[in-house]
């Protein structure tokens, strides 16, 4: 991809602080509007875009320190945290509805795209002019990344703004391009889920004569159960090749990870050719959580008959565990339980199960 100078020293001197931020430069966007990419291979995605930023992200490295706490520099992160704490921040990636099914307009409302009608994130739908700002060059071919902190394969499909966009304003369906410039069919992922580092990746080209503020809108739709995420990059076109501004030095956005949980496993039950098991769910971290996931593999011969308090995916043998919808906010020392019957002999000693916060 050919790079835009960017005229002023100013500038440049963003463009040079930029590239020092981990995951936060563009590459590369995909052809054409309405075109559907399929790259082949699996996406497994729970996360949010790192390319361009979403506002949960940038918040994120904007008000992480070093010891771990959240203090927001940008007043935007900052007023977001007065709104909705800082639980949000810590929890960047799950922007989610589990009764999404990938609805988007007449599903969220109005003045609350940005947190996808979930109610977490009300404080990251404010109307403002100061959000991190990702800057961008109207029809430049681009990479996008977006974070990969879980499995599950799904579609991703990408709007922006229409033109004359104001952010100050209440940011409703009506401001939205009728239809994705952008729809990506299962994307690559790359590096080991439940990191940062994680992330499905796209190449494409950006809409042509676009110019000033918008929005990039992108909707995670997953193909083997109805969880949706949603997500707000701000952006701007001015001729900028994905340097970032508006944030603090966000330290190591590696440490510390956001939350840790722990899943203990116990039979309640047993009979011939089957069992019953429960498990707990602990936030073991010193940070609020709004979401867990529980994976484990099954015995050969054995199969899940049914599983209750918690939303479960199967690929053979593997079981993947996510909260239900009242179960997944755990302040720390919380548990929430979920139960499941098992069919198939030689039940299970496995007392502990791995566990992720997301």
């Amino acid at each position: 991809m050919r790079a835009v100078m960017i005229a002023t020293k100013k500038r440049a001197g963003l463009r040079t602080r930029a590239l020092l931020l981990v995951l936060l430069s563009l590459l590369a966007t995909i052809p054409a509007i309405g075109l559907i990419v399929t790259t082949g291979g699996e996406a497994e995605a729970h996360g949010t875009p790192m390319k361009p930023g979403s506002r949960t992200f940038l918040c994120w490295q904007d008000g992480l320190t070093d010891t771990g706490e959240i203090k927001p520099i940008n007043p935007a992160c900052r007023n977001a945290q007065q709104v909705s704490g800082t639980t949000p921040f810590y929890n960047w990636f799950s922007v989610l509805r589990s009764d999404g099914a990938g609805r988007t307009r007449g599903f969220v409302p109005d003045g609350q795209l940005c947190s996808g009608g979930n109610t977490n994130f009300t404080g990251f739908n404010a109307p403002r002019s100061d959000w991190p700002l990702t800057h961008l060059t109207s029809g430049a071919t681009v990479d996008f990344s977006y974070n990969a902190w879980a499995a599950h394969p799904g579609w991703f499909y990408v709007y922006i703004t229409k033109d004359g966009f104001d952010p100050t304003k209440t940011l409703t369906w009506d401001d939205m391009e009728d239809r994705p410039f952008l729809s990506v069919d299962h994307p690559p992922l790359n590096g080991s889920p439940g990191t940062v580092e994680a992330n499905y990746s796209w190449s494409g080209k950006l809409p042509d004569n676009k110019s000033g503020r918008h929005i990039i809108y992108m909707v995670w739709q997953r193909s083997d159960s109805q969880e949706t995420f949603y997500s707000c990059s701000d952006v701007v076109f001015d001729g900028g090749n994905g340097e970032v501004t508006g944030i603090h030095e966000p330290g190591n956005p590696n440490e510390p990870v956001p939350g840790t949980c722990t899943a203990t496993r116990r039979t309640t039950g047993s009979w011939n050719g089957g069992y019953q098991s429960e498990v707990t769910v602990t936030n073991s971290g010193d940070v609020p959580m709004l979401g867990w996931m529980v994976d484990w593999t099954l015995p050969a011969g054995q199969k899940v008959d049914s599983l209750w308090n918690g939303n479960a995916t199967y690929n053979g043998q593997a079981v993947m565990v996510h909260n239900a919808n009242w179960n997944g906010s755990l302040s720390p020392g919380q548990s929430a339980t979920f139960g499941y019957v098992v069919s198939g002999s030689g039940g299970d000693s496995t007392t502990s199960l791995p566990c992720r916060v997301g």
